[in-house]
């Protein structure tokens, strides 16, 4: 741990050990800055050795008096208060009780000259004279910085701090018994500066990950397509579900084979451990969906209201969107986007607007005519004849008879005669209309009063009427009627008395059953 701060760092380098064979000379005893009031005047201390010829002792001068000594570090601390031996510079101590100097052996060899100072008497030492630690690598907090840093001009040397120093985790423990006896406000201070550091030596570190499947508070998260796994990770992590996105992200990195994510959105607990959200979500199952059914013949009011039904997205926002048809591709000559929803299962994940809802089912339904060769110029007339043929056949076997009949019709210039295409512009829920319905030609979709197609599709159509109405099966048929609304069956004929005989039977079918439609 080459980044932890060292005893030094925390408190002043420790006096250096000298040489076996050059015992240092006798340390001066400690003493205190004189007071501020009264400096004892300056004495003359002989040097140790006398000073390089270019070079003279700067004349002593009493401490100040009355401001602190401007220092070379990057902060003002205050001044040491040992005396610099004769031999080489001082070294700041920790702030012990003063203790008596032992007695040194004599002086064998004199310190080099440019490792000397001239002694002054009651002089104290300032931290610039001090040698301090080489800048560490680290980046620092601010406190830290301002203790490490070296005075301008300071010297690096390392080969002078003497021995191996110890291993790091002793001077922690040091650091720790200062945090006993500190107590209160000074501990408080102390671990505000070296709380990472501390934590990490005793492993207090919190862990980055949760355990277990959860606490029951459920969440959602959505994954895109083309999302990349440190981006899951970050949205697990912003809904609580994981602790933090590296727990995620580094079990990603562990799996042998990575995982497949689908896109989607995931009900999920909070708090859950990364290995829990990542089996939740590898499986396409735990997928939360809106499923919505859309049966062929359902026109565009059922089908809105299904989709807010289902979906929760609000009625009126569907309705706005709908109006606008033509953004979703649909031919300006259509009244309406009436037809172009194709009826199918779909799921919408939690979020889904108005506007996408229907672009995906216009969408669908542009696949299903392209499918069947339908030209962009004939998908209105298509879609029309289709969806009359979804809503007046009975059944599936049905539908290429019905076809055949309204084709025919439309060859010889026949109305079409649609009860259908009658209730629709009248606004009815039942297929059956009454003579007043089928005399109103404002009704721009009555095939009583108009030849031809009506303006628009009625319903959507499925893949077997637009297929049927492509390919009529070959009959002479221009008649038919439904005779059973339960079963679905018709009675097709070629002449208007064989009609007249299928109408009695729907008549009377109808008679039987009198809450049929309603």
């Amino acid at each position: 741990m080459a980044d932890e701060p060292t005893w030094e760092d925390l408190f002043g380098p420790a006096e250096p050990v000298k040489p076996a064979a050059q015992p240092a000379p006798a340390a001066p005893p400690v003493q205190s800055a004189p007071p501020a009031q009264s400096a004892p005047p300056a004495q003359s201390a002989p040097p140790a050795q006398s000073a390089p010829p270019a070079q003279s002792p700067p004349p002593l001068q009493s401490p100040p008096s009355h401001s602190a000594p401007v220092f070379g570090s990057p902060t003002q601390l205050p001044p040491a208060q040992v005396s610099a031996p004769a031999a080489q510079p001082a070294q700041a101590a920790p702030s012990f009780p003063p203790q008596p100097a032992p007695v040194s052996q004599p002086v064998q060899q004199p310190a080099p000259a440019a490792q000397q100072v001239p002694p002054a008497a009651q002089q104290p030492t300032y931290v610039s004279q001090l040698r301090t630690a080489p800048a560490r690598t680290q980046t620092l907090p601010a406190t830290e910085t301002a203790r490490t840093a070296p005075p301008s001009g300071g010297r690096r040397d390392r080969g002078s701090r003497g021995p191996e120093r110890p291993r790091r985790k002793l001077t922690w423990l040091w650091v720790l018994i200062v945090l006993v006896v500190l107590g209160g406000a000074g501990a408080g201070i102390v671990y505000s500066a070296f709380g990472p550091q501390i934590r990490h030596v005793m492993g207090w570190e919190p862990s980055v990950d949760y355990t277990g499947t959860g606490n029951g508070q459920t969440t959602t998260i959505t994954i895109l397509p083309g999302q990349l796994g440190s981006d899951v990770a970050n949205s697990l992590a912003k809904a609580g579900v994981t602790k933090t996105p590296a727990a995620f992200y580094d079990l990603l990195l562990k799996q042998k084979k990575a995982p497949t994510l689908y896109p989607g959105t995931y009900k999920l607990q909070k708090q859950m451990s990364a290995q829990s959200a990542l089996t939740a979500i590898s499986n396409p199952a735990n997928r939360v969906v809106s499923k919505v059914v859309i049966p062929e013949g359902y026109n565009l009011t059922q089908i809105l209201a299904r989709l807010s039904s289902k979906t929760g997205v609000p009625l009126a926002d569907l309705q706005t969107a709908a109006k606008n048809y033509t953004q979703f591709g649909v031919p300006a000559a259509a009244p309406s986007l009436e037809g172009f929803l194709f009826p199918a299962t779909y799921e919408f994940n939690p979020g889904t607007t108005a506007t996408v809802e229907l672009q995906t089912m216009v969408t669908r339904m542009n696949e299903s005519l392209k499918s069947h060769g339908v030209a962009p110029a004939d998908e209105l007339k298509v879609l029309t004849l289709a969806s009359i043929i979804q809503k007046e056949a009975g059944t599936s076997a049905d539908f290429y008879k019905v076809s055949r009949v309204f084709t025919n019709r439309l060859a010889v210039g026949m109305p079409l005669q649609s009860d259908a295409t009658v209730s629709y512009g009248a606004g009815s829920k039942t297929i059956a209309t009454t003579g007043a319905q089928r005399a109103d030609a404002s009704n721009l979709y009555n095939t009583y009063a108009h030849a031809g197609l009506p303006i628009g599709p009625i319903a959507s159509p499925g893949d077997t009427a637009i297929d049927a109405a492509l390919h009529p099966v070959a009959g002479p048929w221009i008649y038919f009627v439904l005779v059973n609304g339960y079963t679905g069956e018709s009675v097709f004929s070629t002449t208007a008395a064989g009609q007249a005989a299928g109408v009695k039977q729907w008549q009377a079918w109808l008679k039987a059953h009198p809450g049929y439609g309603s």
